[in-house]
């Protein structure tokens, strides 16, 4: 059974500041796993008037830095890739779920799914962290 994340990882993970910045929520944080949302704003749309592909990426990162420093050590992103799938606009709220593949002491894999309200896929994305030796705290 896994161990539950430590609240002051947890805290220290909540207080990022792009992530308030954007109206990024985290919904749930387990050991290698989290869910954050976000609610599309009119100034997240881009010049076709659809969800800005930078706001898309910016809730995958933060569902897939939440997941990854979860661990409480200190992880940091190497590559991600993204597919974009579905077009939304303002007021809609998109989730990501992280989702840890794989673990080794020096990196790790995750998959980063980005789904509308009615939980069809919007965009599809892979990271690879660095895990230093340095904990979190």
């Amino acid at each position: 059974m896994k161990m539950p994340v430590d609240s002051e990882v947890r805290d220290k993970i909540c207080r990022d500041s792009f992530a308030g910045f954007m109206g990024i929520k985290l919904l749930d944080l387990k050991p290698g796993y989290a869910r954050t949302a976000l609610t599309v704003r009119e100034e997240m749309l881009n010049f076709h008037g659809v969800t800005h592909g930078g706001a898309v990426f910016a809730l995958a990162d933060a569902a897939f830095a939440a997941a990854s420093n979860s661990h409480g050590q200190t992880a940091l992103a190497l590559n991600v890739s993204i597919s974009f799938l579905k077009a939304t606009g303002a007021g809609k709220t998109l989730t990501a779920t992280a989702s840890e593949e794989n673990r080794t002491p020096g990196t790790a894999l995750y998959r980063i799914l980005v789904e509308d309200e009615s939980g069809e896929p919007v965009a599809l994305a892979h990271g690879i962290v660095y895990r230093k030796k340095k904990m979190l705290l």
